[in-house]
């Protein structure tokens, strides 16, 4: 068996319910990188732990608290960088979508210091999932 990188187990420690119970998991100066010219209040930098709860907290608000991640694959490159592409779900003006999406999470002494959010937005499609709810929003995303 091989070990997990740590890095890796950095990012599954990560449950975006609920940021506040893992503030030691961000760097005091951490900054989430958000493009998505079609939501052009989220777009921008969003400094630390505070500034990504109000960046959900504001997402949430927009898609009227159905946004969701499903974590397809993590993979680490070299001693910073891990990449994790998603499948978020999400309610935009009545419509259910899905969105593939990166995140490149830069980690430093076992903290995440910095994260840029990518998603696919041309290429949104209906939701494929037959039962809302089944998945949780976590695991980096």
């Amino acid at each position: 068996m091989t070990e997990e990188h740590p890095n890796i187990s950095v990012i599954k420690q990560l449950d975006l319910r609920n940021l506040g119970e893992a503030p030691d998991l961000f760097a005091k100066d951490f900054v989430w990188h958000y493009f998505n010219s079609h939501l052009p209040d989220l777009e921008g930098d969003h400094v630390g732990l505070g500034g990504l709860q109000a960046f959900f907290a504001k997402l949430g608000g927009v898609t009227g608290g159905t946004f969701e991640v499903e974590g397809i694959s993590i993979t680490p490159f070299g001693d910073e960088l891990v990449v994790t592409h998603v499948r978020d779900r999400l309610v935009i003006e009545g419509a259910p979508i899905e969105i593939d999406a990166v995140v490149v999470w830069r980690i430093v002494g076992g903290q995440i210091a910095e994260a840029w959010d990518i998603p696919a937005v041309n290429t949104a499609r209906p939701q494929t999932r037959t039962k809302p709810g089944a998945e949780r929003p976590q695991d980096g995303g």
